[in-house]
């Protein structure tokens, strides 16, 4: 890319930074040992998506409170293509940032190549698989939280038919598909599962078409695993009037007599983990992946609201049993690598 085609995209993409703190950039070379280490949270979509991007945001900006004598962080909205994403962690890497969160698994590849160009700086992958000497990935156990919705949808479902439906066929999401199944079946193993693809993090319409196929085929429980394509599952269970699952932060504000519950994800677990190591001059020592699970409770079930007094208790009482048994390790999820 020429030059000044890479400064028209940073300058756009910069339109849409809010800056938090408001001191003087400084260089590594001149930095003592009061400055602060400089951090820039890279999002795909929106903080207020009430899904992926807002999860992260605000487990960020929880964090930041917490190191506030320790950090500084800048966040940036919207970065999804990859072909943005390149200029933007240059742009931060060249301004001597220290730290810089690509949160999506489309940012893995810059991530690699513009690394390799600053080995002095830290990266941080949310979600993916491939890792360099400075950089690490932050991700998430999905196929214990598919189990758990898919227990869950097995257990409510009247027709014995459920569905579920993700963004791209990615490693993450795979495994939360594949836990779904599982769960789905040990619930009730009778039960029929559709899955369904829609190729992009943030299709919504496409996504509420997906929905709307399986519900009109008898479905009524619907898991969504993604990005913004949740907001078109959640669209078609309130005009279908039937029941679905959020993943990753609950949507029970957009559907109340539809989401029933859904997986809740703490990414604050692993940015403090990783900040830790940042700090303490670790990181480039430190095992390159951390996780969240049931087991750390960075992944937990959503409320269940009214609903708990609609279905049987014994779902319920199920579904704390699921739970329990997942961390103490009586129950046995494979990795469902692809």
């Amino acid at each position: 890319m020429k030059k000044s085609v890479v400064l028209l995209t940073i300058g756009l993409i910069s339109s849409s930074l809010l800056f938090a703190g408001g001191e003087k950039e400084s260089s590594k070379s001149t930095k003592d040992e009061n400055s602060k280490l400089k951090v820039a949270l890279l999002l795909p979509g929106k903080k207020d998506d009430v899904s992926f991007n807002q999860a992260m945001y605000e487990s960020m900006k929880e964090v930041e409170g917490e190191y506030s004598n320790q950090i500084e962080v800048t966040y940036v909205e919207d970065v999804y293509e990859v072909a943005d994403i390149e200029p933007a962690l240059m742009d931060f890497a060249s301004r001597d940032y220290d730290l810089i969160f690509g949160h999506g698994f489309q940012y893995m590849e810059p991530i690699i190549k513009v690394a390799e160009l600053f080995p002095q700086t830290m990266f941080a992958l949310g979600t993916g698989y491939k890792t360099a000497p400075n950089t690490c990935v932050y991700d998430v156990h999905l196929a214990q939280g598919g189990y758990l919705m898919g227990y869950l949808a097995g257990m409510i479902s009247e027709t014995e038919k459920v569905g579920v439906i993700g963004g791209a066929d990615a490693s993450e999401i795979y495994r939360g598909h594949e836990g779904f199944k599982m769960g789905a079946k040990e619930a009730n193993a009778n039960i029929e599962i559709q899955e369904f693809y829609t190729g992009d993090w943030r299709d919504a319409a496409k996504a509420k078409e997906g929905a709307l196929g399986m519900y009109d085929s008898g479905v009524d429980v619907i898991w969504h695993s993604g990005d913004g394509i949740g907001l078109g599952v959640v669209n078609a269970a309130l005009e279908a009037d039937k029941y679905c699952l959020s993943n990753i932060t609950s949507q029970y504000v957009l559907a109340k007599d539809n989401v029933v519950s859904g997986v809740n994800y703490q990414w604050d677990l692993v940015i403090r983990q990783i900040l830790d190591d940042v700090l303490s001059d670790n990181f480039m020592n430190q095992e390159k992946f951390y996780w969240i699970n049931v087991e750390n409770n960075g992944l937990s079930v959503a409320d269940y609201h009214q609903f708990e007094n609609m279905f049987d208790k014994k779902v319920f009482e199920n579904m704390d049993k699921a739970i329990s048994g997942i961390k103490d390790g009586t129950i046995v999820i494979p990795d469902f690598e692809k």
